[in-house]
């Protein structure tokens, strides 16, 4: 499951290389990977942080640093 949220239009193009998407009009998107597997008794999901991480390991004013230092579509 790979939800791809943009802050733009929702289109997408796949680029040559058959593996990366990217927005159609160019604008900043975010996308989250999580494998999981159909087991005979449910389901499990492979990619649950060995860590324990429910959020990133970061405080939010890195968040917002990172964010102002994105470049922006024209």
């Amino acid at each position: 499951v790979e939800p791809m949220i943009n802050a733009g239009r929702w289109e997408v193009k796949i680029l040559s290389d058959g593996w990366t998407a990217v927005t159609k009009d160019r604008s900043l998107s975010a996308q989250f990977e999580h494998t999981i597997g159909v087991t005979a008794t449910g389901y499990e999901i492979f990619t649950i942080s060995p860590a324990g991480l429910h959020r990133p390991p970061y405080p939010i004013s890195a968040r917002e640093e990172i964010r102002a230092r994105a470049p922006h579509p024209a």
